[in-house]
């Protein structure tokens, strides 16, 4: 019997496995491509951190007199007008500068004096006894990246003359003093430098997960469940499983490359992926898919490709395997690479330490985390869903829907507002209208009907009334003359370059800053403007700060080199200011905050 089961087995899944055999054989080919494509991202943009860029140093030369000294790297360089120096304990004279070199400076469209090499600062102090200084220096790379402003702290001592002071970055000092200053993004790379391959694969996998649940992984689930549809009587537990693992590998290699690479060169790919043209096509790619759940026409590979491909696999309506693996890569590429915490941090680890294997692990573990979602949906999907018969083609005709949803959502950063409401107006009419007057009629079409009737009939009194929200599509009926995402949008002075943002920092009239990462196509960029900056309490908070908001919706060079002078990725990100204009160390703010979240992240500006 054990015999006949195994026979049994075999042949009914013989077909599959070859099939499954094929897709790895693609997902082999396609690892060395992502690997030269590192390989040669890494060769682009090679930059040290900070701390080995500029190292600092500190003695006293006598009891009166304190020379700071910072060793620079080959190919670096430091600001004389960045410089910043005072103490707690002790007060400082004017700083003796030795000469540097005067050039014009892209970055601040201006001449300024320079240092390479190292430089040397004699600070006259007066102190009774031990005090602690503050060391404020930037500077850049010849390449062309500039370093954020980096504070350093040191014990230092009138009486220890001679005695050099080495010491870390105000950061650490202060997230050593203070866990809870350090940011998520730190605690993330934190984990990663521990090198502890199994904690990393854990974390990562279990942040995977989290972010399943978010609008950059949405958007898959219609996709995937499409695909299952598409499999009509032969759908299973074990062949939905089955695609939904090749969908997840798809993605998830996609997902790892385009992060490597990204992390390699040292600026986000999400701006070349979701410009009006790319999201254009892929919104096509979208609404051609759900014709086929209407039955416009078939989709199949075409013969010629179907024999080279497979000759064993079974046809379903998304392709076969080897097609659904290169679906799941295109899903990764519609939805890009969405910047949150644990993105952020794995990219900013990969720049720094060039380590591809446990970076590229991390990301690849996040993925898969992730996917999980996506595994769970397609095995159930392929249990419960009916086999045939009028329900499974209502069932093909809800997913169309959905695909078409999805398109719609993926235009909508490069849209106007008014035109996203009304195309969520139009589906929901058309599709109300489908139901109520479709062959053969029963009572649960008719409700289905009516319920999507009236809700694209509330879309358009919407947009025809002003509207521009769709989840709150008659919110401006009685919330004043604009959408709060718009008000909100106005509180921002906006600024081009770094020499904007520095001389916007000099001027803040000793009020704490904020510095907003802004770009139409950042879905979460749009969400802390709806949902976060609204929040009545987050604006009695903005009302003692200058914010500043920099879009970086073209991705030009002065959207590049604001981006790598903060080492950022790609939006959305927050940047905090003291009152001096200096950056609060560890309290950035990456990614999606809720109102309470983001007060939270305030209370450091206080």
């Amino acid at each position: 019997m054990f015999k006949r089961l195994l026979a049994a087995v075999h042949t009914r899944y013989g077909a599959m496995e070859k099939t499954w055999k094929n897709c790895m054989a693609t997902l082999l080919m396609a690892a060395p491509i992502a690997l030269m494509l590192a390989s040669t991202a890494a060769r682009a943009a090679d930059y040290l951190s900070p701390e080995a860029a500029f190292r600092f140093s500190a003695k006293m030369l006598d009891a009166r007199t304190l020379e700071v000294d910072y060793a620079i790297a080959d190919g670096y360089y430091m600001y004389r007008d960045r410089f910043h120096f005072k103490a707690e304990g002790a007060t400082l004279g004017e700083p003796d500068f030795p000469h540097g070199k005067v050039k014009y400076d892209d970055n601040f469209q201006k001449e300024v004096e320079t240092y390479h090499n190292s430089v040397s600062i004699r600070i006259p102090v007066e102190a009774a006894g031990p005090f602690k200084l503050i060391a404020s220096g930037q500077g850049c790379a010849d390449k062309g990246l500039c370093y954020p402003p980096m504070d350093t702290i040191a014990a230092m001592s009138p009486d220890a003359i001679g005695q050099v002071v080495k010491a870390g970055t105000a950061d650490a000092a202060n997230n050593s003093a203070n866990g809870a200053d350090v940011s998520d993004m730190d605690k993330i790379g934190t984990v990663l430098k521990s090198g502890k391959l199994l904690a990393v694969l854990s974390l990562f996998f279990l942040l995977g997960i989290g972010l399943s649940f978010t609008p950059c992984v949405l958007p898959m689930v219609p996709i995937l469940s499409s695909i299952i549809v598409g499999e009509g009587a032969q759908s299973s537990r074990g062949r939905g499983l089955l695609l939904s693992v090749t969908y997840v590998l798809g993605m998830a290699l996609i997902y790892t490359a385009l992060g490597i690479a990204a992390g390699m060169i040292g600026e986000g790919l999400s701006a070349a992926l979701q410009n009006p043209w790319v999201l254009g096509l892929f919104a096509l790619l979208m609404v051609g898919l759900s014709l086929s759940m209407f039955d416009f026409y078939q989709l199949q590979v075409p013969s010629a490709l179907q024999s080279k491909l497979t000759q064993a696999s079974e046809q379903q309506g998304g392709g076969k395997l080897v097609g659904v693996f290169i679906m799941g890569a295109i899903s990764a590429l519609i939805v890009g690479p969405c910047v949150a915490a644990p993105l952020a941090g794995a990219l900013l680890y990969i720049s720094q330490t060039r380590d591809v294997v446990l970076g590229g692990s991390a990301l690849l573990a996040m993925a898969i985390g992730m996917g999980v979602p996506l595994l769970i949906i397609g095995a159930s999907a392929g249990a419960l869903l009916p086999r045939a018969g009028g329900w499974m083609e209502s069932v093909k005709r809800f997913f169309g829907v959905l695909m078409l949803a999805t398109a719609l959502w993926m235009v909508s950063p490069v849209i106007p507002a008014w035109l996203f409401v009304a195309g969520w107006a139009a589906l929901g009419i058309a599709y109300g209208a489908y139901l109520l007057w479709s062959q053969p009629v029963r009572w649960t079409s008719r409700a289905f009907g009516l319920v999507f009737a009236a809700l694209g009939l509330l879309q358009l009194v919407s947009v025809a009334s002003g509207g521009r929200d769709a989840l709150a599509p008659l919110s401006h009926l009685h919330g004043g003359s604009g959408s709060g995402a718009q008000a909100a949008h106005t509180d921002f002075v906006r600024v081009r370059s770094i020499a904007e943002l520095d001389a916007a920092l000099a001027q803040t009239g000793g009020k704490p800053a904020l510095l907003d990462f802004y770009a139409d196509w950042c879905v979460s960029c749009k969400e802390m403007e709806k949902f976060t900056f609204t929040d009545a309490r987050v604006r009695e908070q903005f009302s003692n700060m200058v914010l500043l908001q920099i879009d970086v919706t073209a991705n030009n060079a002065d959207d590049k080199a604001m981006l790598k002078r903060f080492q950022l990725f790609g939006p959305p990100g927050i940047i905090l200011f003291d009152r001096q204009g200096r950056e609060l160390a560890g309290k950035r703010v990456i990614g999606y905050q809720s109102a309470d979240q983001f007060l939270q992240s305030l209370q450091a500006v206080r």
